[in-house]
């Protein structure tokens, strides 16, 4: 259900607003946000994902435009603002997935998420060979053109383009444009197709040495072997892309002129909404999957633990991308375990998370580790798989619980204290977001596991539509990058705990260990 929050008036930025999108996999965010970060109206909707032969991992990219408008359409006849004081639509969400279009930005196929594994047998006649998988010739060109390189899964902009170019003429062959999810929606709402350096990151197809490049690296579009004429324009990150198609803001309610800001990815808009927009400040998102990123000055890549810098928001600036497969799901997985089918006996995370806190830290010695996905950083094996250690029969289940909220911490300090080392110097606070930072007790054991104080952002659930938001407000010159951190609320700020710091540092000299430990099994067990 949509959830409102206040009445806007007429006045400066306060009173200026933004419809922001946060598309992520479970389905697309809308809410109604000011220029300054005020949360007016927001609901989500779900969307299936279809799982299918052959790593097939698609949604209905159509379905994600009539749930994006269903929802603006009540959000702007609610009353809760004047649609007059719209002055900006800016989208975010989940990136390296690829939706076919034609030339009036209408799917012609569905949309390959992230993890769309198809395109692998083509991927890796693109780059893959012996070392990791990979050709090292050309894996070093890439990386020393774009800082990254296509995975030899194929679960990225690449492999999903050589696949419908290969395995799906049909969709091929309709397409005038593959773009990002992001890029897609605003081509619906302006009817032109657009994109940046940011959001294609995930595609590794731009000259990253120079800051913010607008154009394509010919020799890696080449080598890919992808259609470079179906490659969408590159515009500035930040910048517009147009106004509302005239149809569809009498369709919404908006008035004319309304601007369109390009997309972003959920990590840009997750470093904004988070207020940690500055060099060298931390967020850390707690999300159904999880990162640990900053802004840094220049490119950089560790391909051993799959993290790079990437195109940012601001310029001279780039971000650390990095990735862990499984946040917050790991609790979500847990609850569904120890209730079972019956949905009359759903426990809320709230139960959850009290429970936990009944639990000693360090939970009896339990620990648990999260590679339920398998993980990509800070060790990149998608074979890895989780589990309890050390489980006896004094083990409670409050230990349980307690044991997961733990190792998903734990997991973020391997990643943070590798971030640390990227970067060169050790990050001071950290700002928290996603699902799991709206649980107090999780923000806290954070904070004692990685020993610095950790920032509870505010309805963390919303930040990346504040800072879709933020991110409009700073292409319009309504904030300056210096304001951000000021703008975004916090819930508590949570301070390590010496007695807890010392049991955590014990225990998380152990995740590494485990990890080479069992590296040999998962391979054997993945069969």
């Amino acid at each position: 259900m949509p959830e409102a929050v206040g009445r806007a008036g007429p006045g400066g930025r306060d009173d200026r607003w933004v419809l922001a999108v946060d598309l992520g996999t479970g389905g697309p965010k809308v809410g109604l946000v000011s220029l300054t970060g005020a949360v007016a109206w927001h609901e989500h909707r779900a969307v299936p994902t279809r799982l299918g032969p052959g790593g097939e991992a698609t949604q209905d990219a159509g379905l994600w435009w009539d749930l994006v408008t269903d929802s603006a359409r009540r959000a702007l006849a609610s009353g809760v603002v004047d649609p007059g004081a719209v002055v900006a639509v800016s989208c975010t969400g989940q990136w390296a997935s690829t939706v076919p279009v034609d030339a009036a930005g209408l799917p012609v196929g569905p949309c390959q998420l992230w993890s769309d594994t198809r395109g692998a047998p083509h991927a890796r006649r693109v780059i893959g060979g012996p070392v990791a998988g990979y050709a090292p010739a050309a894996a070093l060109r890439w990386i020393r053109h774009s800082g990254g390189a296509p995975s030899t899964s194929g679960a990225d902009p690449i492999g999903h383009i050589l696949h419908l170019e290969h395995d799906e003429p049909e969709v091929a062959r309709a397409a005038r444009w593959y773009l990002e999810p992001v890029d897609y929606l605003s081509m619906r709402f302006t009817g032109t197709a657009a994109a940046t350096a940011a959001s294609m990151t995930g595609a590794w197809l731009t000259d990253n040495r120079v800051a913010d490049p607008l154009a394509y690296d010919p020799a890696l579009v080449v080598a890919s072997g992808v259609p470079a004429a179906k490659l969408p324009p590159l515009g500035p990150t930040a910048g517009l892309v147009g106004t509302v198609r005239a149809d569809v803001a009498a369709d919404l309610g908006l008035p004319d002129g309304v601007v369109v800001v390009a997309g972003t990815p959920d990590l840009h808009s997750a470093c904004v909404g988070s207020g940690a927009l500055l060099p060298l400040q931390a967020h850390v998102a707690i999300s159904t999957t999880s990162w640990f990123s900053c802004p840094f000055p220049r490119k950089k890549t560790d391909a051993v633990r799959q993290m790079a810098t990437v195109p940012g928001i601001l310029p001279g600036l780039r971000l650390v991308a990095n990735n862990q497969e499984s946040g917050g799901r790991a609790l979500e997985w847990l609850r569904d375990c120890l209730d079972g089918d019956d949905p009359d006996r759903r426990t809320s995370f709230d139960e959850l998370t009290a429970l936990a806190a009944t639990a000693a830290p360090g939970s009896g010695r339990l620990l648990f580790t999260p590679w339920l996905a398998g993980e990509r950083s800070p060790v990149d094996d998608r074979r890895a798989r989780g589990g309890f250690h050390n489980l006896s029969l004094r083990s409670t289940r409050a230990d349980m619980v307690r044991s997961v909220l733990e190792g998903v911490a734990l997991n973020s300090r391997w990643l943070a204290r590798s971030v640390e080392r990227f970067v060169g110097q050790p990050l001071g606070t950290v700002r928290a977001i996603g699902g799991g930072a709206s649980s107090s007790l999780w923000c806290s054991i954070y904070a004692s596991v990685l020993d610095r104080p950790v920032e509870q952002v505010a309805d963390p659930v919303l930040a990346n539509l504040r800072g879709a938001a933020l991110i409009a407000a700073l292409s319009l010159g309504a904030v300056t990058p210096g304001e951000v951190r000021s703008l975004v609320p916090l819930a508590a700020t949570h301070q390590p705990r010496p007695d807890d710091v010392l049991v955590y540092n014990e225990l998380a000299a152990e995740f590494p260990r485990l990890y080479s430990a069992q590296k040999r099994t998962f391979a054997r067990l993945a069969g």
